[in-house]
């Protein structure tokens, strides 16, 4: 098992010398991964938010930007547990799910609840991604040893379902059903 030190500031770091193995490294390259999704994330939630016509969602959108700052300083202080920098390497997948985000925006009518659903739907899927990804590291990081890792992926973890709750909400409460009776462009 991993063997635990504690560094200047209290904090626990995990000593990697005997943990050197290919798992471990996977495990960092995927931290960096979702550190650069996160990133990104913050640029991206307020071009949804500004997109949406729902109060409702755009506050939504909003509240999750903090949230996703917050995630970015969590995994920053992963990085610093480990002893590693926080390095962010590209993410492909989240790359794409922004993409489609973006689309979303520009393939539907500005101030209908059709946009609206789009924008769930885009935001779902990166929500999505996101849990599958925190969870996979929670695991990982339970595996590794890295106690206190897995439990700051694991406040992650559980905000981002939250999110992905709070938009199926919103769609259910009233959005769907709006951009079922509106009218389609001709």
């Amino acid at each position: 098992m991993a063997t635990k030190k504690a560094s200047g500031n209290g904090k626990r770091q995990y000593a990697n010398a005997e943990m050197d193995s290919a798992l471990t490294d996977f495990f960092y390259e995927s931290l960096k991964d979702i550190y650069w999704a996160e990133k990104h994330l913050v640029k991206a939630l307020p071009k949804l938010a500004k997109a949406a016509t729902n109060a409702e969602l755009k506050d939504a959108f909003e509240t999750h930007k903090g949230q996703t700052e917050e995630h970015v300083s969590r995994l920053e202080n992963v990085f610093e547990l480990l002893g590693k920098r926080a390095v962010a390497k590209k993410c492909e997948a989240m790359e794409g799910l922004i993409k489609e985000g973006q689309e979303a925006i520009e393939d539907t009518e500005k101030g209908t609840s059709t946009r609206d659903v789009a924008l769930i739907l885009a935001a779902q899927k990166a929500e999505h991604y996101e849990i599958a990804t925190y969870g996979g590291l929670a695991q990982l990081a339970e595996t590794l040893g890295y106690e206190d890792i897995k439990n700051e992926l694991g406040k992650t973890l559980d905000e981002e379902k939250e999110t992905d709750e709070l938009l199926s909400k919103i769609a259910e409460q009233s959005i769907n059903y709006e951009a079922s009776h509106e009218m389609a462009e001709a």
